[in-house]
């Protein structure tokens, strides 16, 4: 019950970090296009615009979140975390595209700088306003994208970040036209476009980076291997892979562990370090382990090794005068071969003659086999 609380309340607040910015988005591009029409300010109308983007990209946000948070299903076992992934690719898309169409447009205007328009002190107030406006909007969104480990809203933040810098450019931009400098505010206007798309650009690739399974940081993911070699049991790693999933990131290990030990060690080995792998890292939403007995990789990539019925058949040809006392048997794959553990009553260690007939018929079991490296013979004393 308290996972589904702290799921619900970690929608809310990645629901209200969007809905807050939305209003403040609202609020600052009325304002900038507006009185950048009345300012004659090309940059602060282009910063307006960058503004509606904030705006578009919340509400893209909002919806992402919405469809994101939703608990994994039949159809999607791992969660939905990836539409918020989506959800920045489409964001960081709009945002190149809206930086080229702005660049584009106030660099057609300036072939002809006589018409451009020669912004006023009404312009550097806005700027100013909007700069300390984005700033809080910033910290704010921030906060919240660490408390949620939102990668979504961290990007949306410093999208907002950079609107409080490209009100900087607007600010000295229109500062300079004012001081005699008439196309400072045209290239203020280009200066905010290029930024607007390098952010975009920059959100889209990081995104489709976690679309197409890019591992994690190599730093990382040398700290997961560091602390998987560190645990108890864990003799290697025989393969290990990481991907993104939205905020979360899954890990596949392979682990090597003593060829001996009993199935029920080696997972309980695997489950100890799943466990200490989703604690220690937070990130770290779940680790599927593999355990191998040794690094197996492509020894059996062309000769399929036997299995145990192909194994039952081999000892009732080879031991058939036995074969009806035989209580167990035990296989070990190791090296591309296979060993044979076979468990016999303790009685029959009691009969000499009978005793040299199977360590006969073991020896010719390893021989006539090139897949068993070794039989081994174990008698049971069962006490009553």
């Amino acid at each position: 019950m308290a996972e589904i609380l702290d799921t619900t309340r970690i929608g809310k607040l990645k629901a209200r970090a969007s809905y807050v910015g939305a209003a403040v988005n609202v609020f600052q591009t009325l304002i900038k296009i507006g009185f950048g029409i009345l300012g004659q300010s090309a940059a602060l109308i282009a910063d307006g615009i960058h503004s509606l983007s904030d705006l578009l990209s919340d509400l893209l946000v909002i919806i992402a979140v919405r469809l994101g948070s939703r608990e994994a299903d039949y159809e999607h076992p791992y969660g939905h975390r990836r539409f918020e992934t989506i959800a920045t690719v489409i964001l960081g898309v709009s945002l190149i595209a809206i930086g080229g169409a702005i660049a584009w447009s106030v660099m057609n205007r300036m072939a002809h700088p006589e018409h451009l328009p020669v912004p006023n002190v009404l312009g550097l107030g806005i700027a100013a306003v909007s700069i300390l406006v984005n700033e809080w909007l910033y910290h704010y969104t921030k906060r919240i994208a660490r408390q949620t480990r939102s990668k979504l809203l961290l990007a949306n933040a410093w999208h907002q970040r950079s609107d409080a810098i490209t009100s900087v450019v607007v600010l000295f931009g229109i500062g300079a036209v004012m001081l005699g400098y008439p196309l400072a505010d045209a290239i203020a206007a280009i200066v905010v476009a290029l930024m607007v798309a390098k952010i975009g650009l920059n959100l889209a690739l990081e995104s489709i980076k976690e679309l197409v399974d890019t591992s994690l940081p190599p730093k990382l993911v040398a700290e997961i291997r560091t602390t998987i070699m560190g645990i108890d049991g864990v003799e290697g790693i025989h393969l290990l892979r990481t991907r993104q999933m939205g905020e979360d990131a899954l890990i596949d290990a392979h682990i090597v562990v003593d060829p001996r030990i009993t199935v029920s060690e080696g997972h309980s080995i695997g489950d100890t370090v799943r466990d200490e792998l989703i604690s220690r890292f937070d990130d770290v939403m779940d680790v599927l382990v593999h355990v191998d007995p040794e690094d197996d990789e492509g020894l059996f990539e062309h000769n399929k090794p036997l299995t145990r019925r192909d194994v039952q058949v081999l000892l009732d040809k080879y031991m058939a005068d036995i074969k009806t006392s035989i209580e167990d048997f035990r296989i070990h794959y190791l090296n591309g071969q296979i060993e044979v553990e076979v468990i016999l009553p303790f009685s029959l260690s009691e009969q000499p003659p009978l005793l040299a007939t199977l360590k006969k018929q073991c020896k010719l079991m390893k021989i006539k086999v090139k897949k068993i490296n070794n039989v081994t013979l174990f008698f049971k004393h069962n006490e009553d």
